[in-house]
């Protein structure tokens, strides 16, 4: 609860999670524990929900003990603010290779790179498009998805994610077997804390 007694829940319209405003009261929360908070993601299916958390650690990869660290951290807030109705479960998270993108800030650390992204809306027909990141204005982003530019507000963003560059990467398959990157090196460097207002922990590879 805050203060005065009332409760702020960060429901929009229609179990609509305020993931941008309920980031930004983490990022002092786990600067505490020294470590940065990437975004906030939330999924539910109408009866529990999945509040998951990406996490990262100045200059080195984020591990387990990271997790688990914010994970205790996030539940200590979550229980003391109770800033989301009903239940839900905790998930701490490293970004991994496929990294998702959050703000303008971040799209521009990603200039040149490749990514995918959902909208909310359609636009020229459709949600979904994939292509190398042109240009910054504002909180406008420009795509160049299928040869063609293609502009959106970060606002209109659903989820956007990095494409990685498998061969900068060294994963780059076998020109004679065409064989992908193995399961190991897609999820390389994804550490997760899971619990529902708790620090219980696991850790995926």
């Amino acid at each position: 609860m805050y203060e005065g007694g009332c409760a702020l829940f960060l429901f929009l319209q229609d179990g609509v999670l305020d993931t941008s405003e309920l980031s930004a009261r983490f990022v002092p929360v786990l600067a505490d524990v020294g470590l940065e908070c990437l975004g906030v993601e939330w999924g539910g299916d109408g009866h529990r929900g999945t509040l998951r958390v990406y996490i990262e650690a100045a200059g080195r990869e984020v591990d387990l003990d990271d997790c688990e660290r914010a994970s205790h951290a996030l539940s200590t807030f979550l229980d003391r603010e109770d800033p989301i109705a009903g239940a839900y479960v905790l998930e701490v998270s490293s970004p991994g290779i496929d990294r998702p993108i959050f703000t303008t800030e971040q799209f521009a650390r990603h200039l040149g790179a490749e990514v995918r992204v959902t909208l909310k809306l359609p636009i020229q027909g459709r949600r979904r498009f994939r292509g190398r990141v042109l240009s910054i204005a504002s909180t406008r982003i420009t795509l160049d998805a299928d040869g063609a530019a293609t502009e959106f507000d970060i606002a209109d963003v659903e989820a956007a994610r990095l494409v990685p560059d498998w061969s900068a990467l060294g994963y780059a398959p076998q020109p004679k077997s065409g064989a992908g990157p193995g399961r190991a090196a897609k999820h390389a460097g994804r550490a997760k804390a899971k619990g529902k207002r708790s620090s219980k922990s696991t850790q995926q590879s």
